[in-house]
């Protein structure tokens, strides 16, 4: 391994790598269009579905403002990720005089700029046009809502390395994504769960997603807890992403 690839991140070439990846993505309007619709159209059908009680609404969209860009942005970073490595876009790069952490990087600053849209864009229609009402500050709710796309991002850009097609990106949802879902309390709360789930559940990133956005639902300002869920949530997103820059490698000589 030369000195090259285990240098610190070079800006320049970071932001290169995901000047690239944008201009690559700019032709892909399907992707763009699930990145950034896919979450508000979720969250329209779900305040419609419980348009006899808007409560219903209150109590778990604040949840799932934060579940269904997590969800859609490690889908479409896993796929989008797997087709430059299929395509043998990444074994060139790879060859090149660019750190490992300098690709990983702008990969991750050019899908978090779109998540950066795809949260206002949520975080936006569900306050001002679906009504959702939180009795905490708006700028709290995009701030969980980024950070979990943020995290989702770091997680399709993780699973990427251990896939051979984009068939098995998306087969990693089911292992990766949905036991998270199934115990981050949205559907249960955790201290009512089974004592070893309640332990699996603790250390999922998603649990601290979820309990962010009650904060941000149940307090007027912000708390300890708070903190402590945001700092969790945007810890895992870059110990991830070091994970992925570790695991980043040629599969070819």
């Amino acid at each position: 391994m030369t000195a090259t690839t285990t240098r610190a991140i070079h800006p320049a070439r970071t932001t290169a790598t995901a000047a690239r990846v944008l201009r690559q993505l700019r032709h892909d309007p399907r992707s763009i269009a699930l990145m950034l619709l896919v979450p508000v159209l979720m969250l329209t059908l779900l305040r419609y579905v419980f348009d006899g009680d808007p409560r219903v609404f209150d109590n778990i969209g604040a949840s799932l403002l934060g579940i269904f860009p997590l969800i859609t942005m490690f889908l479409i970073t896993s796929i989008a990720t797997l087709r430059e490595r299929t395509s043998g876009t990444l074994e060139r790069l790879l060859a090149m005089p660019l750190g490992k952490g300098d690709l990983i990087a702008g990969y991750a600053l050019a899908f978090g700029a779109l998540a950066v849209v795809q949260s206002l864009l949520a975080t936006g229609t569900a306050l001002w046009v679906l009504g959702l009402d939180v009795i905490g500050s708006p700028w709290l709710l995009l701030l969980v809502a980024l950070l979990d796309a943020l995290l989702g991002t770091a997680l399709g850009l993780f699973v990427s390395a251990f896939a051979a097609s984009e068939f098995q990106a998306v087969q990693f949802m089911p292992a990766v994504i949905f036991p998270q879902l199934l115990l981050c309390g949205l559907f249960a709360a955790r201290d009512t769960m089974q004592p070893a789930l309640e332990a699996v559940s603790d250390v999922l990133p998603m649990s601290y997603a979820v309990d962010g956005m009650t904060q941000v639902l149940t307090h007027t300002d912000m708390t300890a807890d708070f903190v402590r869920d945001v700092l969790i949530v945007a810890g895992c997103a870059l110990l991830v992403l070091a994970l992925g820059a570790a695991t980043l490698r040629r599969r070819t000589p």
